[in-house]
């Protein structure tokens, strides 16, 4: 047989376990992406809100006491708002934590504590164009002073003079910069072990697959016994697969076996129809050849040829008519099923080979009457062959039995004999067409007939023999055929 190549499975991207493996990393992907931009801005949300709370809690202190610059200037209120107020002195290109600035109505620079502007606050100032808006609305802006990211609030003085207030957000921005590396870099990290343990698991859980699929290139290939084996760990849907497809190729080497048989059955049948229909052909034609040739010159010769061409022509058309019989039953006709009281049928058997064979003890066990719906054609050709073998392939002298009976429900007609009986080897094949124990008289498709008309109406019939015991064959209806005992 020549061998089926099937593809290989793919171990690129387009494979069921690279896509496995992909959907969960682009699922943990997304996930991490999420949680990283959840916990980023909640964290924002939270540092941010606590400078907004400082810087409002710093403005509502100042802007609740209505000072004026020249009373913060004072030395009374010096140390009241030193701390809070006091310019830090820095460098001048350097970014503080926290500036405040004072702002003229223009929105112009002034001095505050006697200093003059450092360009930290004149460049709050110039970042700052409208101070009003800021003292009005309750939360604080962001603004960006020499690059970098500050948080301002505002507050206006009792003499017009707006003060503002700013603390740097570039830690809060620096930690989450950090944040962010360290989510991703731990975020790869799981990406690649969930990939690892992706890879492994989904080779684990798809060999089942991989094994179906050696499976089904062997059965491709001619071994019609490989099964898919059993994994250690099977998951319910692939082992369900598993059992479908063993259960699938069970029925498919059965069929084809049933096949073969066939086939095998059907040549042998071929071979042996021939063979039988060659011996009286074979007959016919020599004696035909011999009156053809005028070698049939005295009456008594060609009289006895005469004779012997129509028992051959005879035996034919039996062999014939035997072999479409069994057609028929090949092909499941419709029977036509009425109340036949077999009991008669028996009796009547029973009376033909009486008249057959004169000698011959025989026993019918068939009182009363039994019906079954059956067909009667049917059973009276179960009998005839039934009572036809026991009269060719016994001694004349045998005794034979013939009985029917109702037992649970079923009908059993029975016809034994006392003859040589069988060898187990030929019993095996007493129902076989063609055959003939020991190379006997028939055509060998009596038994045939008999199993296929009760197998037609739904029965089995059973044989029942031994060397030197004779031979029982019981022929069971069942019991939806069958009817009561009258």
């Amino acid at each position: 047989m020549r061998k089926i190549r099937w593809p290989h499975c793919e171990r690129g991207i387009h494979s069921l376990r690279a896509k496995l493996t992909l959907a969960n990393v682009v699922l943990l992907a997304l996930g991490i992406v999420a949680a990283t931009a959840v916990s980023l801005m909640g964290m924002r949300y939270y540092l941010l809100g606590q400078v907004d709370t400082q810087l409002t809690k710093t403005r509502d202190s100042l802007g609740s006491v209505q000072l004026t610059m020249r009373q913060i200037d004072s030395l009374s209120v010096v140390g009241f708002v030193r701390d809070r107020l006091a310019p830090e002195h820095v460098d001048e290109h350097s970014a503080p934590d926290s500036i405040y600035a004072a702002v003229d109505g223009k929105g112009k620079p002034a001095g505050l504590f006697g200093f003059k502007p450092t360009e930290a606050q004149r460049s709050l100032a110039g970042a700052v164009s409208n101070p009003r808006a800021l003292v009005k609305d309750p939360d604080p802006h962001d603004v960006t002073v020499h690059g970098a990211k500050y948080r301002v609030t505002a507050t206006r003085l009792a003499d017009g003079t707006y003060i503002l207030l700013a603390t740097s957000t570039e830690a809060l921005h620096k930690g989450m910069i950090k944040a962010l590396k360290l989510d991703l870099a731990i975020g790869t990290l799981l990406l690649m072990l969930l990939a690892c343990l992706t890879m492994v698991s989904v080779r684990r859980r798809t060999r089942p697959l991989e094994d179906m699929v050696e499976t089904s290139t062997a059965i491709a290939e001619g071994d019609l016994t490989r099964r898919v084996p059993s994994s250690h760990h099977p998951t319910q849907e692939v082992e369900q697969l598993r059992l479908a497809l063993n259960s699938m190729l069970h029925q498919v080497e059965s069929a084809y076996r049933t096949r073969e048989r066939s086939a095998a059955q059907l040549r042998r049948f071929v071979a042996d129809a021939s063979h039988e229909l060659r011996t009286p052909l074979s007959a016919i034609r020599g004696y035909l050849q011999l009156y053809d040739k005028g070698m049939l010159s005295d009456p008594d010769e060609r009289k006895r040829a005469w004779e012997r061409v129509l028992a051959e022509t005879d035996r034919m058309g039996r062999l014939v008519d035997e072999l479409l019989t069994l057609a028929r039953l090949d092909q499941q006709p419709e029977l036509r099923f009425r109340n036949v009281d077999v009991s008669r049928l028996v009796r009547d058997a029973a009376e033909d080979l009486r008249v057959q064979q004169p000698d011959r003890p025989i026993k019918v066990a068939a009182d009363g009457s039994l019906l079954v719906h059956a067909d009667e054609s049917g059973l009276r050709q179960v009998l005839g062959n039934l009572v036809g073998n026991v009269r060719t392939h016994t001694p004349a002298d045998v005794p034979v039995r013939l009985g029917v009976e109702r037992e649970d429900g079923v009908v059993r007609l029975c016809v034994t004999d006392e003859g040589p009986g069988l060898c187990d080897e030929d019993a095996a094949r007493i129902f076989d067409r063609f055959f003939r124990a020991g190379g006997g008289a028939g055509s060998g498709l009596g038994l045939a007939i008999v199993q296929g008309v009760v197998q037609a109406h739904g029965g089995e019939v059973a044989v029942r023999t031994a060397p030197g015991e004779g031979l029982a064959v019981t022929v069971t209806l069942p019991a939806r055929t069958a009817a009561v005992r009258t």
